[in-house]
């Protein structure tokens, strides 16, 4: 299915949906075709920020190595890192 038609499919679909209501497997339909689009949109930025040469940095799992948060991290209960750090070696630039 070309974009155009997985466009076309997902508005005809929601405009049964708001003018009278889906039945479940449509609901079903929708969702899937939603989530296709998604997959789809995602694929042509990160092919974008590629052919750009943009680099994204490795992912982190979910700690922070701004040097300010990991202890905090640590501490029960506390969340992610709340980000705006200044550099304690460069006062007003801020790490992230």
């Amino acid at each position: 299915m070309s974009l155009k038609e997985l466009v076309e499919q997902i508005n005809r679909l929601s405009r049964k949906e708001r003018e009278q209501g889906l039945s479940p497997e449509e609901k079903k339909d929708q969702k899937e075709l939603r989530k296709t689009y998604l997959k789809n949109i995602r694929s042509q930025v990160t092919e974008a920020l590629d052919s750009a040469g943009f680099k994204p940095k490795e992912k982190q799992d979910g700690a922070c190595d701004c040097g300010h948060c990991a202890p905090h991290e640590k501490e029960k209960g506390a969340g992610p890192c709340p980000g705006k750090h200044s550099d304690p070696a460069t006062p007003g630039k801020l790490i992230h």
